[in-house]
């Protein structure tokens, strides 16, 4: 099967959910500056939020321009990813309406667990159909960043749920900006791949 169509409905989905999530941001009641100051908690949480789904459309973009074929496993383990990206929009919303309140927060950071790991899972579906010694298994080696990335989300949950919501959420901005660095490690498979071809 070709992957220009994976390609395709992925971005579209992806373009949806960033659209939804910043139809959450209601406009203010007022024309103060107090009125918009209210507004902080959605914001903040909106452009985190947004950021991650930027990470996550940067990255499926490398993962796929690296990929040659997919497979029935992939097209699923692809869905997969795209369900818990599609549960950001309301796991932002909650969380930003009730001013990152210790549930929604931890449900928050639960939700964007889930959307590594169904990554993680993507990428080594896609490193083993490809077989050993291919592009995408070279680039991930032992991925130590993306091993980091869900510990630090674990730690993120636990302290939002023990402790501070807040503190939580401060994690799960630090590893959105672990991510934000970009990681050529991908964009060099593709590239190698695309060498291949010509």
């Amino acid at each position: 099967m070709e992957k220009n169509r994976l390609e395709a409905f992925s971005d579209g989905v992806i373009a949806i959910i960033i659209t939804i999530m910043v139809l959450e941001m209601k406009v203010p009641h007022g024309d103060s500056w107090e009125a918009l100051a209210q507004l902080w908690p959605v914001f903040l949480s909106y452009v985190v939020s947004f950021l991650y789904v930027g990470i996550y459309w940067n990255n499926h973009h490398h993962l796929l321009h690296a990929t040659r074929k997919i497979t029935g496993a992939t097209l699923w383990g692809n869905l997969h990813l795209l369900f818990w990206l599609s549960l950001v929009p309301f796991t932002t919303g909650w969380m930003g309406e009730n001013h990152f309140g210790r549930l929604p927060t931890v449900l928050y950071g639960c939700n964007l667990l889930m959307c590594a790991l169904a990554f993680v899972i993507l990428q080594q579906e896609l490193a083993r159909h490809h077989g050993p010694g291919n592009p995408i298994a070279q680039a991930l080696g032992r991925d130590v960043k993306g091993k980091v990335s869900v510990a630090l989300y674990v730690v993120g949950i636990l302290v939002a749920a023990l402790y501070r919501p807040m503190l939580g959420f401060a994690v799960f901005i630090m590893v959105s900006l672990i991510w934000f660095i970009p990681d050529r490690r991908m964009e060099a498979a593709a590239d190698q791949h695309r060498m291949k071809k010509e």
